[in-house]
């Protein structure tokens, strides 16, 4: 996935969870925060952003908050980017080869799973969770707690009772993760469900990306810890 029209700046505050205040070039510019989690160890004042400047002029904001550097990463926190290059990932075939389906935001249940692929011998349902937050290498989910979350665990549960496959994926959006887990310490139900989801036969899977100001690119499988 890339990303055109990008503009280097330095993260000044964020007044609420969909704006936030970038300096640029000398002037304060408030930009759209494409994240709506808390993403409190990033958006410290003072550190290095990207921004992508918008196409259209009738926006209220002009630029999306892309990227951020903490330390000697890059982390992407559009919330967009784990679906998009979720998708890639699923055309290259690497989680089913030879899709013959891929369709998103498909119902089952009570829920709009993320997506619903198919080949000549397997049905499967897969939720993507951008991940964003790290400590020490360390990758962890949730930020914040994530009742939805739970929501999607228990409906994958359900798609395996139904037999199809089940996937929760968590998109690492950075490099060089040392694991992955759950942040039972902010969501202590969110770990208890993945746990329950796993072993009913949910399929876990965590990928860490390449990132650029103008890319990000899933990049490998990181280990899980539970």
């Amino acid at each position: 996935m890339e990303y055109d029209n990008i503009r280097e700046g330095v993260f000044l505050a964020r007044p609420n969870r969909f704006i936030a205040h970038v300096e640029m070039d000398g002037r304060t510019e408030v930009c759209h925060v494409r994240n709506t989690g808390r993403c409190r160890e990033l958006l410290v004042p003072g550190a290095r952003v990207w921004v992508r400047e918008a196409d259209n002029p009738a926006r209220k904001t002009r630029f999306d908050l892309i990227t951020v550097q903490k330390g000697d990463r890059l982390i992407n926190m559009d919330a967009a980017a784990p679906n998009a290059v979720f998708r890639e990932y699923l055309e290259k075939g690497l989680l089913l080869p030879s899709p013959t389906l891929i369709r998103p935001e498909t119902r089952f249940g009570d829920s709009r799973l993320d997506f619903y692929a198919e080949n000549r011998d397997t049905r499967a349902f897969c939720e993507v969770k951008g991940v964003t937050l790290e400590r020490d290498g360390v990758v962890l989910f949730p930020d914040a707690p994530t009742e939805r979350g739970v929501k999607h665990l228990r409906e994958l549960i359900r798609c395996v009772e139904a037999g199809f496959d089940a996937w929760a994926v968590f998109v690492v959006q950075m490099s060089d993760a040392r694991y992955f887990t759950p942040n039972r310490q902010t969501h202590p139900e969110f770990a208890d469900a993945l746990g329950e989801a796993r072993r009913a036969g949910v399929r876990l899977l965590a990928l860490d990306c390449a990132v650029t100001p103008e890319s990000i690119t899933i990049c490998g499988v990181v280990p899980i810890v539970l």
